[in-house]
């Protein structure tokens, strides 16, 4: 949210009626050109001379002020909306080590303190259900009691792995059977940074024809 600051406020510099005051120490009344003391058509009072006019009272400048006082509070009530975001953000960057209280991808390939876990490997052997060690093409970027999701295109389920060998991944027994090159995938995400959202991988199969070139 940006904030929007008006520069169009000019102050009014309102100034006191300020009468004169006579030898007796009683206001001077106004007289017209005849000597006759003037009196206020309204009130019926007599009017008495100034030495400072001062500021008259209008629906002009009163509706000035009060646009003044709205945009004031229209700017506080933003400004305190984006002072508790940085708050929450400076919280939230005490409390989150290494994340820097990071906690949404915009998914728009920008990078971020956040990044997907890739790690992803094909088993080399079919299985069945109950097998607890999955023979895989490589091991790199798996590790031990972290969760992994299997998946083919018949089925797919979120196991934990146990423990690393080799070329091999030991997880907890599978409750379905995979054909061999089914993935092994920490994440079984595919970000869209065309259209900003996050989808499901997919599992393929490929027909490979040969031909003999004589």
């Amino acid at each position: 949210m940006s904030l929007i600051v008006s520069n169009n406020y000019e102050l009014l510099n309102w100034e006191d009626r300020i009468y004169k005051i006579g030898a007796d120490e009683k206001y001077i009344p106004k007289r017209d050109e005849n000597g006759q003391i003037i009196y206020n058509k309204l009130t019926g009072l007599p009017e008495y001379e100034t030495k400072q006019t001062g500021t008259r009272i209008s629906a002009k400048r009163l509706n000035h002020m009060d646009d003044g006082i709205y945009s004031a509070h229209d700017y506080i009530v933003e400004l305190k909306a984006t002072i508790r975001r940085m708050q929450i953000q400076m919280e939230l960057d005490g409390r989150v080590p290494g994340n820097s209280g990071t906690f949404a991808d915009t998914l728009d390939g920008s990078s971020n303190k956040i990044t997907l876990d890739k790690a992803l490997t094909d088993i080399i052997e079919a299985v069945i259900a109950g097998t607890t060690t999955l023979k895989v093409a490589s091991v790199d970027g798996f590790k031990p009691f972290t969760q992994v999701t299997i998946f083919d295109d018949v089925a797919s389920e979120d196991v934990i792995i146990s423990a690393i060998g080799a070329d091999t991944i030991t997880v907890q027994a599978l409750k379905n059977a995979y054909k061999k090159g089914a993935k092994v995938a920490r994440s079984n995400v595919a970000i869209d940074t065309i259209n900003v959202e996050m989808g499901v991988g997919k599992w393929q199969t490929f027909n490979v024809e040969l031909m003999e070139v004589v």
